[in-house]
């Protein structure tokens, strides 16, 4: 296998990178769990990022934010090397991410209002009004009712967890958004609102995400483009499409198994079209 920078047939006409990781290794202790890694992530996209469990799909997202310490590579965000930015200029590049971690994360002691202020608090100087406003617009902006916002997770559905979740992320009016199986644990029909509510988000606000899930119909729903992960590298990147015809045994088995779906991407009107350019 290739383990080189990826090869994409649009790279020449793509749009500008928004992340660009390359040769990324990231182990804890013997345990090796990316290898070489490469990935492209266009700004204006929905990048679908998929694994099998434990493949390192997570590791990579807490990685690029600086959770997770890399023993070799180099990842860019917006043009800027991550590891020659300064404290301060760090700060001012993470204030340009959303982050929606796995299950949701919110703080079980804070109502949904005080969680979405919590990055408010963090990078701004705001008043308690102006905090209550603007928490207030973000919860209605992802479809939550008002009187949601002074309860606690505790009394929340699944779905309006995500919700209140995604409103925290996009809380700093974020250019890129991390999602962590933003439809994990939902029915298929609270699934597919998400995914419909990401599309959307995407367009009206001009987002770049990347999104890392095991949703079949989220990346036939919400994804410009998949990247997909195997013994610790990107094996392959591009539109549903290219999955589909890879012959990668993973992939193969992903894709077209038993749970997958059969039909070629091309004939699906409801798959999104390629950012534009």
């Amino acid at each position: 296998m290739n383990n080189g920078p990826l090869h994409d047939p649009q790279r020449e006409d793509a749009a500008p990178l928004a992340i660009k990781v390359r040769d990324l290794t990231v182990a804890f202790g013997e345990k090796v769990i990316l290898d070489g890694l490469n990935l492209d992530v266009r700004k204006g996209e929905v990048m679908g990022f998929v694994g099998g469990s434990g493949m390192g799909k997570s590791v990579l997202t807490r990685t690029i934010l600086g959770l997770n310490a890399k023993q070799r590579g180099t990842i860019e965000v917006f043009g800027a090397d991550l590891d020659a930015l300064d404290f301060m200029a760090r700060k001012r590049l993470e204030r340009r991410f959303g982050v929606m971690f796995q299950m949701g994360a919110l703080f079980s002691g804070l109502t949904v209002k005080q969680n979405v202020q919590v990055p408010l608090r963090e990078h701004l100087r705001l008043t308690g009004r102006l905090a209550d406003e603007l928490a207030m617009l973000k919860i209605e902006l992802v479809g939550l009712q008002p009187d949601a916002a002074e309860k606690y997770p505790a009394e929340l559905s699944g779905g309006m967890i995500k919700r209140a979740a995604l409103a925290r992320a996009l809380a700093l009016d974020p250019e890129l958004v991390f999602l962590d199986e933003p439809t994990s644990g939902l029915d298929p029909i609270g699934a597919a609102e998400f995914d419909e509510l990401i599309a959307t988000l995407q367009k009206t606000l001009g987002l770049t995400v990347f999104m890392v899930t095991h949703d079949l119909d989220s990346l036939y729903a919400a994804c410009d483009r998949v990247a997909a992960l195997a013994d610790g590298k990107v094996i392959a990147a591009g539109p549903i499409s290219t999955m589909l015809a890879s012959d990668h045994p993973w992939l193969r088995n992903y894709f077209h198994g038993k749970r997958a779906r059969q039909a070629d991407a091309a004939a699906r009107p409801q798959l999104r079209a390629p950012p534009a350019r």
